[in-house]
């Protein structure tokens, strides 16, 4: 029993424990090319969140997460087989009743350990903290740590080189041999603000991919995955660790 993970808690345990942060994996549930399951951004988001709790715990920190939520925003995967959607009004009402039992519970301290890129949880944890003002939200996006870049050649996006690798060192058993993945080329917007950042518009999946990939995986290993695993939970584990611990009052410097 791992006791920073709540479903291998038992009551025992939990009523004599004084909780200091709360983590909830977020994933989603499509497509990942052809030779990664329908369940990695689940697979990364819970492994990652138990190991970095893990080391925020052996360092003091009274952290716990929470089962992972498995559905994300798919809204431009909608004619994916089986890519299955949460709108973001569905995650603004499970957020609403997570956060307000946490709040009448006296655990003031949440994170969401975030594992897809249609998922975007800042405006509502705005919206939310206004509601909860005792309640401090944060997320994490593990991809968008920048060290990516000193371990992979193609950072990629969806299912390309760094996915593959991490499900190479988490769920090896569950990836198709290399060979048998798509190169996951993928077209972009013609328009100027979009390559440039400034402009936005949601992608319509297909019409940019045919495997459903963003980013060639042929240069996946195991080793990069576990390094790059040891990295992430290394890193978030410190900011569990030194969010936990520290007071509101001095959250700034």
């Amino acid at each position: 029993m791992r006791p920073y993970i709540l479903a291998e808690t038992n009551w025992k345990t939990v009523k004599d424990e004084n909780y200091q942060l709360v983590v909830l994996p977020w994933g989603a549930t499509e497509a990942h090319n052809y030779h990664l399951p329908y369940s990695t951004d689940n697979i990364e988001a819970a492994e990652i969140a138990a190991g970095a709790a893990c080391i925020a715990w052996e360092k003091g920190a009274k952290v716990t997460v929470l089962p992972g939520i498995p559905f994300g925003v798919n809204t431009g995967q909608f004619d994916v087989t089986l890519d299955i959607n949460l709108n973001p009004s569905t995650q603004f009402a499970i957020l609403n009743d997570i956060i307000e039992t946490l709040n009448r519970q006296g655990i003031y301290k949440l994170v969401i350990l975030n594992s897809h890129g249609g998922n975007d949880f800042r405006q509502m944890l705005r919206e939310l903290g206004l509601k909860y003002p005792k309640m401090f939200l944060s997320e994490v996006n593990w991809y968008k740590v920048k060290e990516t870049k000193d371990i992979f050649e193609d950072l990629g996006e969806h299912a390309g080189e760094v996915e593959t690798s991490l499900m190479l060192y988490l769920k090896p058993e569950w990836v198709l041999p290399l060979p048998e993945a798509g190169d996951g080329a993928a077209k972009k917007y013609r328009f100027i603000a979009m390559g440039e950042g400034w402009g936005w518009a949601e992608r319509r999946w297909t019409s940019v991919t045919k495997d459903t990939g963003i980013g060639n995986p042929a240069k996946a290993t195991v080793e990069k995955g576990e390094r790059f695993f040891k990295l992430l939970t290394e890193k978030i584990g410190e900011f569990f660790f030194e969010l936990a611990t520290t007071q509101r009052e001095d959250f700034y410097k």
